[in-house]
């Protein structure tokens, strides 16, 4: 497996990460033995960074992974943690609690649900826009301080609350939304995390499975089918688009979820793709992405294919946009 370093004071980890979230019920039902397998897959390809939320499933996921981890070298993996997303019963957001009481009070409940005796990088979901970022990232300082947690990550935010919370601790990477559907985060805020010194990880590299090719409406408890990218009419184009890269992934001998996926790994050493398989087979196929070396020409076609700000729709609902720190 080879490895990359999240910025200047973060650690090393696995080129590719795996997101735990879609093994919680997000997409739909995921079979319990299949994910802890899936866990076990990765962790034996030479994964390290698997990254979770304390809401995902609400506290689900966390349990699902102390699980799957139990017995296993506490020094052979890292766990990327978000905290912060208020969920009321049926799925109901309620905004961000970033209070530097809330933030310890979040870190109890996942160091026991996981079974361990350290967060790796610990990270609010969201900006709370009624706690300075200061204050939250001071009380993470203060659990680093204690030996509860590692390292400070941010997620979802934009250059001010970056440079403001890189002011008070080094923060070792950004967790935010990078695809060849989504690359708002490359006008202004990967320039500042350059500038900085702090690493990327991707989320969503295959747009919730709309580049995989394999998404299609109808899937009982899948959300995506209430998301503006997957619906109507902006859905039919966007698949086009996926159906485009397609034929540039069958000339490059690759699938097209392997050609989505190298393509975000090749825009950056300081960048880490977390692949969101839940399934073994989708892991095998996902792992493969990082022997793709994609020529200048590759380039030119993958841009051809998807040209930058060719989607269409928000990649959230509306009522979530307004929390993000960059766009689409």
């Amino acid at each position: 497996m080879q490895t990359r370093t999240l910025g200047k004071s973060g650690p090393t980890v696995s080129a590719v990460g795996l997101g735990a979230m879609s093994m919680s019920g997000v997409y739909g039902p995921a079979d319990r033995g299949e994910s802890i397998a899936t866990v076990h897959a990765a962790l034996d390809a030479g994964v390290t960074l698997i990254d979770t939320g304390d809401f995902y499933g609400m506290g689900h996921n966390e349990m699902l992974l102390g699980e799957a981890l139990r017995g296993r070298d506490r020094d052979s993996y890292l766990l990327s943690v978000k905290f912060g997303q208020q969920v009321g019963p049926g799925m109901r957001f309620a905004g961000q609690d970033s209070w530097p009481d809330a933030v310890k009070n979040f870190l109890s409940y996942s160091l026991t649900r996981l079974g361990v005796d350290h967060i790796d990088i610990y990270r609010p979901a969201r900006l709370d826009p009624s706690v300075p970022i200061e204050d939250t990232v001071g009380a993470i300082k203060e659990m680093i301080d204690a030996g509860y947690v590692r390292y400070v990550g941010l997620s979802e935010v934009g250059s001010e609350t970056i440079r403001r919370a890189h002011a008070v601790h080094p923060v070792a990477d950004l967790q935010i939304e990078y695809s060849l559907l989504s690359r708002a985060v490359e006008d202004d805020v990967l320039p500042t995390l350059r500038e900085l010194g702090i690493g990327l990880t991707a989320y969503g590299i295959l747009s919730r499975g709309l580049l995989s090719g394999t998404w299609a409406p109808g899937r009982a408890g899948d959300h995506r089918g209430h998301s503006p990218r997957f619906a109507g009419a902006d859905g039919e184009h966007n698949r086009a688009l996926v159906e485009a890269l397609r034929r540039v992934a069958e000339v490059k001998g690759c699938t097209v979820t392997q050609l989505a996926i190298a393509w975000v790994a090749g825009q950056g050493e300081e960048i880490v793709p977390l692949v969101g398989a839940r399934t073994r087979e989708r892991l095998a196929e996902a792992l493969p992405a990082l022997d793709v070396k994609l020529t200048a020409e590759d380039l030119a076609e993958i841009e051809k294919a998807v040209p930058k700000g060719s989607a269409r729709g928000d990649r959230y609902p509306s009522a979530f946009m307004s929390s993000l720190g960059v766009g689409n």
